[in-house]
């Protein structure tokens, strides 16, 4: 696990006090479900290349409130952010829900928890 500085600890707390945190369990449940659900990938793109979640969006955290908008336009969509561990994905939800998305939620644990799982991923 990657040593995080005390203050971007702090920004990720602060923004966890406003974002709902979900399972890969819970995810995956919801994305069967809903097939308006959409899971979003907020790591670097060099990251999301390597392997991602199968069939995951990427919309890296750099430019998620610049272009999600245009991909998302219904701020009623279910949309499940997963970035290494979960740290910038509370982040990016969090600045989506001030976006004023309803249903953006943060998949704790991140890539790691989906990887866990034992989940199907590709590259690319």
């Amino acid at each position: 696990m990657k040593n995080h500085s005390p203050e971007f600890l702090a920004i990720v707390e602060d923004a966890k006090k406003r974002v709902r945190e979900v399972t890969v369990k819970e995810t995956l449940e919801a994305l069967g479900k809903d097939s308006n659900a959409v899971l979003v990938d907020v790591r670097e793109e060099s990251e999301y290349a390597a392997g991602h979640v199968k069939g995951a969006e990427h919309l890296g955290k750099g430019v998620l409130e610049r272009d999600i908008e245009n991909l998302h336009p219904d701020k009623n969509q279910p949309l499940y952010l997963y970035c290494g561990g979960g740290f910038r994905s509370a982040l990016a939800a969090d600045n989506a829900i001030k976006m004023g998305y309803k249903n953006a939620v943060s998949v704790a644990g991140g890539w790691r928890a989906f990887l866990d799982e034992g989940v199907e991923t590709e590259k690319g």
